[in-house]
C-alpha cells in the first residue's frame, strides 16, 4: 500500500519524499493524447470511464505516489450558471460578469451540475487496488473569480477582473461569498466520495497586492480549508505569487503550503508557520534540462528533508506543455532509487 504522501501529511517520518506533479494527468502522457484525438476535454471530464483512465495514467506511466482527479478548477462556475467553452487555448466564458454592475444577481447556483464529478470519483476509487491516494481539489476564490469576471485569460494578469474588484468592492464580496459556499459544498462532497487529500489551487494569488489578497480572499481560503480539515482530510494550499504573504498562512487553513518556483525554498521555510509543511518549488522549466542538472536541483532539497521530512516533492506550478515525459520519470525514479 502506497500511503507515503498521507503519512507525510500526518507529520510522520518517511523513508523518502512523496512525489506527484501538478498537471500530471494530461498533456505530456502519450495515452492521454491518443484519447484527446478521439474525445474532447469536456467529454473526458463527463465520462467516468475516460476520467478514471486519465486520472490513473500518471501512477502507472510516471510512478507518482498519488493520483489527482482529472477535472478543472473552473467546474464550480458551471454550477453557478456560467456557460464555458473548453477550447484548445483555454476556457472561454460566454458571458463575462465584469459587464454587469450587479454581477452577483447573474448567478444561478445549481449544485447538482457537479454530480458527475462524484460519479467520476466513485469510478476512480473502484479501480485503485494498491491504495494509491486520490487527491481532490478546487480553484481558489480569486482565481475562479478572475475567470468569471473576465471570461478568459489573455495575459495571466486579468486586468479587467482586477479593475472590477477594485471598482466594485461590495459586489465583489457578494461574489466571493457565493463562490465560497458552492466551493465548500463541492469540496465536502469530494471527501464524502473518497478523496483522501485536498488541494486548493489559487493560481492567481499574485494578481492582487498581498494585503488586498490577505484581507479579502484569504478568509475564504480559511473557510474552505477548515471545512475539509473538519472531515479528517489534510489540505494543501497552493498560492502562486503570494510571496511574503506566506506569513499570513496559518495551520487552521491548511496542513501544507505548496511553494511556487519564484521563491527560494529555504526563504519560504522561514516565512511559513513552522507547524505547516511544504510542497513543491521545483521550477517546471527544469524538466527541459539535462538529467544531471535535474539531479543537482533535487539534491539541493536533501538537507532539508533529512532534518524535517515535512516536504512533498512537486513542481512550483503545473507541468508545462511539451515537457519531456522522461524528465518526470527520471525525477520519480531518482527519488525512489537514490533517496
Amino acid at each position: 500500500m502506497n500511503d507515503l504522501i498521507l503519512r507525510t501529511l500526518q507529520g510522520k517520518k518517511t523513508e523518502r519524499p512523496a512525489v506527484w506533479f501538478m498537471r500530471q494527468a494530461g498533456r505530456v502522457l502519450p495515452d492521454y493524447l491518443k484519447l484527446r484525438d478521439l474525445h474532447s476535454f469536456d467529454e473526458i471530464m463527463h465520462t467516468p470511464d475516460l476520467c478514471a483512465q486519465v486520472t490513473l495514467m500518471p501512477v502507472h506511466t510516471i510512478g507518482v505516489d498519488a493520483a489527482i482527479l482529472f477535472s478543472d478548477i473552473l467546474v464550480v462556475p458551471t454550477a453557478m450558471g456560467a456557460n464555458i467553452s473548453w477550447t484548445d487555448k483555454g476556457p472561454v466564458f460566454s458571458t463575462p460578469l465584469c459587464q454587469y454592475s450587479d454581477a452577483s444577481k447573474q448567478l444561478k447556483p445549481d449544485a447538482s451540475k457537479l454530480d458527475y464529478i462524484y460519479r467520476n470519483i466513485d469510478e476512480i476509487k473502484s479501480r485503485i487496488s494498491d491504495g494509491t491516494p486520490l487527491i481532490g481539489f478546487c480553484g481558489g476564490p480569486l482565481t475562479t473569480l478572475c475567470y468569471m469576471l473576465q471570461g478568459r485569460s489573455t495575459d495571466n494578469q486579468f486586468n479587467d477582473a482586477v479593475s472590477y474588484i477594485f471598482s466594485n468592492p461590495a459586489e465583489t464580496d457578494r461574489l466571493i461569498e457565493a463562490l465560497t459556499e458552492m466551493t465548500i459544498e463541492y469540496a465536502r462532497n469530494q471527501v464524502k466520495h473518497g478523496v483522501q487529500l485536498f488541494q486548493i489551487f489559487e493560481t492567481n494569488a499574485g494578481v492582487l497586492p498581498q494585503n488586498e489578497y490577505i484581507a479579502h480572499f484569504m478568509p475564504a481560503i480559511r473557510r474552505i480549508g477548515q471545512a475539509v480539515k473538519e472531515m479528517g482530510v489534510p489540505v494543501i494550499y497552493f498560492a502562486k505569487g503570494l510571496g511574503l504573504g506566506l506569513q499570513a498562512v496559518t495551520p487552521d487553513m491548511c496542513d501544507f503550503v505548496s511553494i511556487d518556483w519564484q521563491m527560494d525554498f529555504y526563504e519560504a521555510r522561514k516565512l511559513v508557520n513552522p507547524a505547516i509543511g511544504l510542497q513543491g518549488n521545483l521550477d517546471p522549466r527544469i524538466l527541459f534540462a539535462s538529467e544531471e542538472i535535474i539531479q543537482q536541483k533535487l539534491e539541493s532539497y536533501r538537507p532539508y528533508w533529512e532534518e524535517h521530512h515535512n516536504w512533498i516533492l512537486n513542481l512550483g506550478h503545473g507541468v508545462p506543455p511539451q515537457a519531456p515525459l522522461k524528465s518526470l520519470q527520471f525525477i520519480t525514479n531518482y527519488v525512489k532509487r537514490s533517496w
